[in-house]
């Protein structure tokens, strides 16, 4: 990595993660190794469930089997390299590597948020048009719903990605964040683009907002639907298999917002990395366990391929 004799561009950065001594980041390696390999193993178990069970090749099942693949990405964008800066002495990473790693982040990070509407769009027609259901949500319109996500999500920040890695970069090259985000990026730069921060921030809003007032509005229409249902059995089943699907949204929704609501420089950078750790990490490593545990068929599924 080097720095321009004007100190104009900066070819690479600085990550300095969690700093603390060696002995320390030794252990945070492999803390945060053994989370890496339990969600591959996690989110993986699921794939296979799905591949492997007849009964499971269902739309909802489909859609799962899209999010934990989404999911084992999510985490590989960010983990891999915070396990190597654990290692090394210099925290470095390149310029190219930075972008690319803010690229696949956030786009993968956006495809969740389209996956999540997706999914509260399949339970609402299960739940509120059951005699339609089969006819609308079919395998056709599963994957071409499925194909939209992955398309939108690598495409929404696209944009003012490129832009930022056009953008000089002047002073520190130390950034105190496991990943390239890009609040720190931005503070960085030679001069302030305060078009780009509102293109950015614009792109978020609707990203976050329109998503999630989707997933409620539908989850609204549910549990009226719910409701009426007159067998409390019934009652139970769709509450099941909403559940999980809710508790997820709640975990990623819940901390990402906690970001977004209050403006980043309001928080120390010890609580953004802890909240990003939180739907960066966590969740990829507990949504298969919520999905497994709350759900009869998965739970089957689960255990044939685990020989339990």
């Amino acid at each position: 990595m080097k720095i321009s004799k004007n100190s104009s561009t900066i070819t690479g950065f600085i990550l300095l993660g969690f700093p603390c001594p060696r002995e320390g980041q030794i252990l945070l390696f492999l803390l945060f190794l053994t989370v890496y390999l339990l969600t591959l193993m996690g989110n993986g178990s699921i794939i296979c469930a799905v591949h492997r069970d007849q009964r499971l090749h269902t739309p909802m099942y489909m859609l799962l089997a899209n999010f934990s693949f989404l999911e084992i990405w999510y985490v590989t964008s960010t983990v891999p390299n915070m396990l190597a800066n654990f290692l090394s002495d210099t925290k470095v990473i390149s310029f190219s590597g930075c972008f690319l790693q803010f690229y696949f982040f956030f786009s993968l990070g956006s495809t969740e948020c389209f996956f999540l509407a997706v999914m509260a769009f399949d339970r609402y027609l299960a739940i509120c048009r059951p005699l339609h259901y089969p006819t609308i949500m079919t395998t056709h319109l599963c994957n071409n719903l499925v194909i939209i996500c992955w398309v939108l999500g690598f495409i929404w920040f696209l944009v003012p990605i490129i832009i930022i890695s056009q953008m000089s970069f002047c002073g520190s090259r130390i950034i105190d964040h496991f990943l390239c985000d890009p609040g720190p990026l931005l503070a960085l730069t030679c001069i302030r683009a305060p078009i780009v921060e509102m293109t950015s921030s614009t792109l978020s809003s609707l990203l976050l907002f329109v998503p999630f007032l989707f997933i409620m509005g539908s989850y609204a229409l549910v549990l009226r639907a719910v409701f009426k249902v007159p067998s409390a059995a019934g009652r139970r089943k769709a509450f099941s298999t909403c559940g999980s699907h809710l508790a997820v949204v709640s975990l990623f929704y819940g901390s990402v917002m906690v970001m977004y609501v209050s403006p980043t420089s309001e928080h120390e950078a010890g609580m953004q990395k802890i909240v990003t750790l939180f739907y960066s990490v966590v969740t990829p490593l507990i949504n298969p366990v919520i999905y497994s545990l709350r759900n009869k068929d998965m739970k089957n599924a689960m255990k044939k391929i685990l020989g339990t």
